[in-house]
């Protein structure tokens, strides 16, 4: 039978050890052994990963994939009825892009799958554990529950404990609670049941961090079972959305099913009626569906999302589901943690206080020509030291500091000031100490550096102040007085209206007893910290803003430390408000989505809270993204469009849940980002205008000829040619097209808005018909005009096959902007599509001169004026499309007028 016991915070530690059949020397190494084999592994499970069986059949769950297997399979079952069996090329060609775009779409997931892996593997951690009342070390997934573990600072807790001894504990939550100060913890003390995780202070929960103290605790839950484990299990109960190129690419299929069904349904009966054989009028209208259908769209589409991919893993976005990249292109709001995202996550000295210097900025003090002089200098120096040595800062081999955050940064502060952590802390030796507790807010050492004892006290300014009655001032020392205080004070007041963390410190130069230790002190100075912002973030949001975004910081810290952050980045802007996750408790969703839109900042919310919040946005047809690091943010990332973690401080589960990561945690990454996302649909766009344009010409072209003319137009292995090869290459060319100089510029596009949206349709129609105009002019005069004999049906099938080939390569250039002149850029930077055009035209002339090959297609060869008259014609698609453009800037000028 498995121990547990609900709600171990209100019951005492022995009562715990008992229901736990424990004892403080804890459990021999033979029921530990036992219990494990019950328990199982201290660790989460991982969500079951798809097969690459599974993964590769995903790839075939779309309607556009659906059609060609369709069209492959119908072509394919006639070949064989008619027995005509070189015609399964048409079928083999078709299955080839199939599986080629599956095979893109398994390989990118995996490699996606890999480089998170890499990121996230680290050695198992170990932990110290009381088993025979010996203190071992074992890997965290051998605990079990009714073990004792011991906690000391830089650990991180390995599963849920019962606190059951504390020294000057504290640990920091901020990944289950979102609480970025390290806690105080009180084995001793007892909780309320309706007490939230915050504030069980005699309960150590998996995944915080001992950045101070000691302590020991009993395991009262592992696994699955712990905090972390039960908001793991959350996520299984969300699905994946669709992403809005996913919608719109199904809307398009399903049009194209139409479309198709319609036009072979029309072709089939007017052939019929005219007196074709069934069986041939069925075969044109296999033809004119193979005409209509683009068969390179997914795979290019896949491609160009795959090359994103690889783009946005050099500007450290590692993305975990590839059609994600293109959802951050329509991103709207931004939901961003503070911490680590916005913040450098490293407290940060920015200002101190002595009578001498008054307020100093930290950075200028530390320059020789700071303009102090030497008494007040050397009273400078005096507040830096003592700061550094009332500190219980660790320092590695490496060299790196370990311990309290904010006593850390007092540490790299004093060794920005020239001083030497290590060789101070040898010449001033710690004799002795009070530590600090939150009962008192004060800690204080007894330092003796040869013949010299002092001892430093620092803490809660407002406290420390009631013990001074002496102050440091120039280099000598007199009585405190009012006007002092009242100086004090006010600068304390500066200090923490700017959300820094202030502390003050005092020395004393006698009486060392314990009892007399914090009396009778003599103040020295005020020092104020915070996690800075990280430089590059009021850009960054700039653009944001620019770009018809709006990022929102939602955070565990106080309403005070979030607004000034908020407001030194661009978040909080003048009018816009800060709602507390109080206060989000109060109101009904429904109240809720109405005044969401007031506010820039949410503060001290809970792990709820944030979902909500996420829900809200959602409910107005926001495309939302949420950042996060922590457990507790996991089920928000999941609720989001676009779920972000991060590859530096985030949990596991944070990143399982995560749509994209950010390898270095930067805020400024998601803008990069977006940027890139934009791009990738704006190249897409292009992509599908220039294929489907193609797509229209072929099946106007194939019906012009088939209804009204009554001639034999292109071979189907003509049409899969033009659709697979000629057009596919320019097409992938245009997806790795630069982003154009004003992509941030404008505001996103709504996720429901069509791929035809604005003038993408028309422009597509338009210049199909275009195509249409020019390819059906050159078969005319094959045909009709020129003296070609009794070849003149292939030698006017073959000049239109290349001169559709042609037009292709020739238009791919027209669209590399959808707006400007072809010539308003530089002509030929896209190096991919001039590679592009030159593998189209060696293919076109090595298959159209060698007989053999061209005989498969049904063609012949061409003399050097059919030539002429076919490359001639098709590259007059350039002017035709020059002339659309300017008249629809000079249009849209007007209408601007």
């Amino acid at each position: 039978m498995k121990l547990h016991m609900e709600q171990t915070f209100t019951k005492s530690a022995d009562d715990v050890i008992t229901a736990y059949q424990s004892s403080k020397n804890g459990l021999s190494h033979e029921t530990a052994k036992q219990r494990y084999e019950e328990y199982g592994k201290n660790e989460l499970e991982e969500g079951k990963r798809p097969s690459l069986i599974a993964r590769f059949f995903a790839q075939f769950a779309d309607m556009m994939i659906i059609v060609l297997l369709v069209a492959a399979i119908v072509s394919a079952v006639i070949s064989i009825v008619q027995g005509q069996y070189t015609e399964l090329i048409d079928s083999g060609l078709i299955l080839l892009i199939v599986i080629v775009n599956a095979v893109i779409g398994v390989s990118q997931e995996a490699k996606a799958e890999t480089a998170l892996d890499s990121l996230k593997s680290m050695n198992k951690p170990f932990c110290k554990v009381v088993r025979d009342g010996e203190v071992i070390h074992i890997p965290c997934e051998y605990l079990v529950p009714g073990d004792i573990v011991q906690l000391e600072a830089g650990d991180i807790v390995p599963a849920d404990l019962r606190l059951i001894s504390s020294t000057s504990l504290k640990i920091e939550e901020a990944a289950l609670t979102g609480e970025s100060v390290p806690v105080d913890k009180h084995a001793d003390l007892l909780c309320e049941s309706q007490s939230p995780i915050g504030d069980r202070v005699n309960m150590a929960y998996s995944s915080g961090i001992v950045s101070y103290g000691r302590g020991r605790g009993i395991v009262v839950d592992t696994a699955m079972d712990t905090e972390v484990g039960k908001i793991a299990r959350m996520l299984s109960a969300q699905d994946d959305g669709v992403t809005p190129l996913q919608r719109q690419l199904s809307k398009t299929a399903k049009l194209l099913s139409i479309v198709v069904l319609g036009i072979a349904a029309v072709i089939f009966l007017a052939s019929w009626i005219k007196g074709t054989n069934m069986l041939d009028a069925f075969m044109t209208s296999v033809a004119i569906a193979v005409a209509a259908i683009p068969e390179g769209l997914p795979a290019v589409v896949t491609i160009v999302l795959a090359i994103g991919v690889q783009r946005m893993s050099k500007r450290n976005a590692i993305i975990r589901n590839l059609p994600a990249v293109e959802t951050l292109g329509c991103c709207e709001i931004i939901c961003s943690d503070k911490t680590g995202t916005l913040t450098l996550n490293q407290m940060t000295v920015k200002q101190l206080y002595t009578v001498s210097n008054d307020m100093v900025v930290a950075d200028n003090a530390t320059q020789p020509d700071c303009g102090m002089t030497d008494d007040a200098r050397n009273d400078f120096r005096l507040l830096v030291r003592a700061m550094a040595l009332c500190n219980d800062t660790n320092m590695t081999q490496e060299g790196k500091f370990t311990g309290d955050p904010t006593e850390t940064a007092l540490v790299y502060y004093a060794e920005k000031c020239g001083m030497q952590y290590a060789q101070l802390c040898d010449n001033w030796k710690r004799i002795d100490e009070i530590p600090f507790d939150s009962i008192r807010k004060l800690m204080t050492t007894v330092n003796c550096n040869g013949q010299d004892k002092l001892s430093y006290t620092k803490g809660a300014p407002d406290i420390l102040l009631r013990k001074c009655t002496r102050i440091l001032d120039n280099g000598k020392i007199r009585l405190i007085t009012d006007l002092d205080i009242n100086k004090i004070e006010d600068a304390n007041y500066n200090m923490a209206t700017n959300a820094l963390r202030v502390l003050g410190v005092a020395i004393k130069q006698d009486g060392f007893a314990q009892s007399q230790l914090e009396q009778d002190l003599i103040f020295v100075g005020l020092v104020g910290m915070i996690d800075p912002p990280r430089p590059e973030v009021k850009d960054a949001v700039a653009v944001c803003k620019n770009a018809g975004m709006r990022p929102i910081m939602i955070t565990g810290d106080h309403i005070v430390t979030a607004s000034a952050i908020a407001r030194e980045v661009g978040i909080l802007e003048e009018g816009q408000k800060v709602m507390l996750g109080a206060d989000i408790d109060k109101l009904s969703d429904e109240e809720f989505s109405v005044c969401i839109t007031e506010y820039s900042v949410f503060a001290r919310v809970s792990p709820e809270n944030k979902v909500r919040i996420v829900k809200a946005y959602r409910s107005l047809d926001c495309v939302v993204a949420m950042t996060g690091d922590g457990v507790n943010d996991a089920p928000s990332i999941k609720e989001a469009d676009i779920g972000i973690g991060m590859g530096i401080t985030g949990t596991d589960v944070s990143k399982g849940a995560s749509d994209m990561v950010l390898a270095d945690d930067n805020f400024a990454t998601i803008i990069g980002a977006v940027e890139e996302g934009r791009k990738i649909y704006s190249n897409i766009k292009k992509a599908i205008q220039y294929l489907l344009s193609a797509n229209i010409a072929e099946v106007l072209c194939l019906f012009i000829a088939t209804i009204f003319i009554g001639k034999d137009f292109l071979s189907p292995v003509m049409i899969l040619w033009i659709n697979l090869v000629t057009d596919s290459l320019p097409a992938l060319a245009l997806g790795m097209e630069e982003a154009e100089h004003d992509v941030m510029n404008y505001p996103p596009r709504k996720t429901r808005s069509s791929l035809f949206a604005g003038k993408t349709g028309r422009d597509t129609l338009i210049q199909g018909v275009m195509q249409t105009a020019l390819v059906m002019a050159v078969f005319c005069i094959g045909e009709y005009v020129l003296d070609t004999g009794s070849q003149h049906e292939s030698i006017a099938m073959t000049m239109a096959f290349v001169s559709l080939c042609f037009i292709q390569l020739f238009h791919a250039y027209n669209l590399r902007s959808q707006r400007n002149s072809l010539f308003s850029n530089k002509l030929f930077n896209n190096r991919t599509l001039n590679l592009s055009f030159i593998i189209g035209t060696v293919l076109v002339v090595t298959v159209t001169l060698i007989p053999a090959v061209i005989n498969i297609f049904d063609g012949t060869t061409l003399t050097l004026t059919q030539w002429a008259i076919s490359v001639g014609m098709s590259l007059l698609i350039i002017p035709l499309v020059e002339l659309q453009k300017a008249i629809e800037r000079c249009a849209y000028k007007r209408s601007r007028r």
